[in-house]
């Protein structure tokens, strides 16, 4: 009889189940292991790629998405192992995980199921890997936040059970579905999960029902997984915050309906949850909705007074029209912009800004015509209108400045990188990455497992420290993102070093088993350059060129107004030797004529069948380095990343190093 039945449900996570299937064909090499994939009608290749690379895999591909229960359902239909395991696609396993819990199941005959410990890609604990049940009370202080305010209260802290050690074995309510052993029989009397669920909630509702039927589930400390969490959902059109909230009604409703106060109370809290969840999600939208509706306000109040100083006969806005004055023209430019697409999850437009002023503001100025009672003065509304054109545009850009943490869009800051390992395969990796041309990264140095490398240089790459001393080297090189190699390292070796490193606030990626891939939280990166022709670059879309020459013009024209002419009389008249910052305004005429731009590579690649951007009076370039080949690969990414934030970050440090060569 097989030892171990595995249950993948995959959809779209072709290069985390590459690397999960990897670990597990370590971790299952002294066990009889039969591995069942089943694909929810994925579109990214997965199932290619399984039958040419994992041939002994057992596959069975849906014609569409059954969601989760139901396809690990199919998959529980052909298990024939002695123990059960349901695991997520996006983990990875250590190579005791499975003979360890095996071994757990020997000595607790009581136990029915067992999770362990589940970590984040950043090493912090998985909270979701030992749970209550969302009872009345778990529910409410959940809710409240009183169970993250008292984390170690076992009062308020039962829904994640923070209150307990992480580094102890002992019974729980629920484990999360990510990673589920159960021993054959319990399947067998269950017959696996409750198909209403689609996604979320079917998990919970498992270990309920186990529960009731008198097996014990229990957290088991001594072997850990990685979890990347939510991978699949995010290759999806799928709502989670809605899918899941749905899950958990429904929870509510099967095992909590038959006491009224008891429904009620839980589906209050979920529904506040759900509230705070939505709120949460639309931060960025809500925000840029008050600061419009305020913005806009002290624009009509700021043009009432300009207006009422040029022509002293007009007495402002009179009194009794204050109410609607102040509500309905700001009402009419949040609902067009809000057509027009200016409020968006994780991006504030410009160019949709401009578009909605331009839009609402012949539409206020035409509705006087019909409500002839509330035409007091069109000079004002105008006054009124380039005052929100600028003040709209001007906190747009502050935000974006303040809190980049908000905004999608990256500041073409080069992520500091350290890899984990030694060997060629290291050095490879380490060479593919630092000339990846749309992607930026500095590669500060190799960790070795030898204090006797450190010092040594492989092909320009500097071994700086051991796996025993990672902390340190993170915190002295300022390290953003460390990358291990599964050929390196066990992964009991690599998981333990990831849950060491929880407090160091650094990416976390494992280089997929073939070396040629990357996968992170955030993303999964191909090492290998494709062909220049697919690459979609931002600086050739319609639409960015459009704000970027808006931007380019209007900037000058201001720098001729106020800056040319003092350099110019300093430099040209007066023949001073010329500085950078100099070089630069005097060669702002050339930006009108549309030969430069502000920012763009160092040099014309027009030649290479490809746009790159005009030729640019700075760009990454000026600052990050004077190497030929590092400034290629600069210019490849600005193009594909462009956008109004980066160029005028790049401008702000461009100038910043020219004032400070002056000086």
């Amino acid at each position: 009889m097989t030892d171990l039945s595995i249950i993948i449900v995959n959809y779209n996570v072709k290069e985390f189940l590459k690397n999960l299937l990897h670990s597990i064909l370590k971790a299952s090499e002294s066990l009889s292991t039969e591995i069942i994939v089943v694909d929810n009608a994925s579109t990214d290749g997965s199932v290619e790629m399984l039958k040419e690379k994992f041939p002994d895999v057992k596959l069975i591909a849906n014609k569409e998405n059954l969601g989760f229960g139901k396809a690990n359902n199919i998959g529980l239909k052909h298990a024939t192992g002695k123990y059960i395991l349901l695991i997520n696609p996006d983990t990875l396993v250590a190579e005791d995980t499975f003979t360890k819990l095996i071994q757990f199941f020997q000595n607790h005959p009581e136990a029915g199921m067992v999770g362990c410990k589940i970590l984040n890609p950043d090493g912090t604990l998985q909270l979701a890997c030992r749970r209550s049940f969302p009872g009345p009370w778990t529910s409410f202080t959940k809710v409240t936040g009183l169970s993250t305010l008292f984390p170690k209260s076992k009062l308020f802290a039962r829904y994640n059970l923070t209150y307990l050690d992480e580094n102890q074995t002992y019974e729980v309510d629920a484990i999360s579905g990510s990673f589920m052993m159960m021993r054959k029989e319990v399947y067998d009397m269950f017959g696996g999960f409750d198909e209403q669920f689609f996604m979320y909630g079917e998990d919970l509702d498992f270990c309920y029902r186990i529960q009731k039927a008198g097996f014990k589930i229990f957290y088991v400390h001594t072997t850990q997984i990685i979890h990347y969490k939510g991978e699949s959902t995010k290759r999806s059109s799928l709502d989670e915050t809605k899918v899941f909230y749905n899950a958990m009604h429904l929870f509510v409703k099967k095992h909590f309906a038959s006491s009224f106060i008891v429904e009620a109370i839980l589906r209050s809290a979920i529904a506040i949850r759900s509230l705070f969840a939505f709120l949460g999600k639309k931060k960025l939208i809500i925000i840029s909705v008050i600061l419009d509706y305020i913005a806009f306000n002290l624009c009509l109040f700021t043009a009432q007074e300009i207006y009422r100083t040029i022509k002293p006969s007009w007495l402002g806005f009179p009194d009794y029209a204050l109410w609607i004055i102040y509500t309905v023209p700001a009402v009419i430019q949040i609902i067009v912009a809000s057509f027009v697409g200016v409020y968006q999850q994780n991006k504030l437009s410009i160019l949709k800004v401009i578009i909605s002023i331009a839009i609402s503001f012949p539409l206020l100025t035409s509705l006087t015509f019909f409500f002839k009672q509330f035409a007091f003065s069109r000079a004002a509304i105008l006054i009124a209108y380039i005052l929100v054109f600028f003040s709209f545009i001007a906190w747009r850009i502050i935000f974006k400045q303040l809190f980049h943490k908000l905004l999608s869009s990256e500041s073409g800051k080069q992520k500091r990188t350290l890899i984990v390992g030694t060997q060629n395969n290291a050095v490879q990796i380490a060479q593919k990455l630092k000339h990846k041309k749309t992607e930026l990264r500095n590669i500060v140095g190799l960790i070795s497992n030898s204090y006797k490398d450190v010092g040594n240089k492989i092909n320009s790459f500097e071994v700086i420290g051991t796996d025993q001393n990672i902390s340190k080297i993170i915190r002295d090189y300022k390290v953003d993102e460390i990358i291990f190699l599964s050929d390196e390292l066990s992964y009991n070796q690599m998981i333990q070093i990831i849950s060491s490193l929880r407090r160091e606030n650094v990416e976390i990626k494992v280089v997929g088993s073939d070396q040629d891939f990357v996968v992170g939280k955030t993303s999964v990166s191909i090492l290998d350059d494709i062909p220049l022709f697919e690459i979609t670059f931002n600086i050739s879309d319609a639409k960015m060129r459009a704000i970027k020459m808006l931007f380019d013009y209007t900037v000058a024209l201001f720098t001729l107004i106020l800056v040319y002419p003092f350099i110019f009389f300093k430099y040209r008249i007066a023949s001073q030797n010329k500085t950078d910052f100099a070089e630069f305004i005097l060669k702002v005429p050339y930006v009108l004529s549309g030969r430069y731009s502000f920012v763009g590579p160092r040099e014309n690649y027009n030649n290479q069948n490809i746009f790159l951007g005009k030729q640019g009076l700075t760009g990454f370039w000026y600052y990050e380095t004077e190497e030929k080949e590092e400034i290629e690969k600069l210019d490849f990414y600005y193009a594909k990343n462009q956008n109004i934030w980066m160029d005028i970050e790049i401008i702000s440090k461009s100038l910043n190093k020219m004032l400070n060569k002056s000086n």
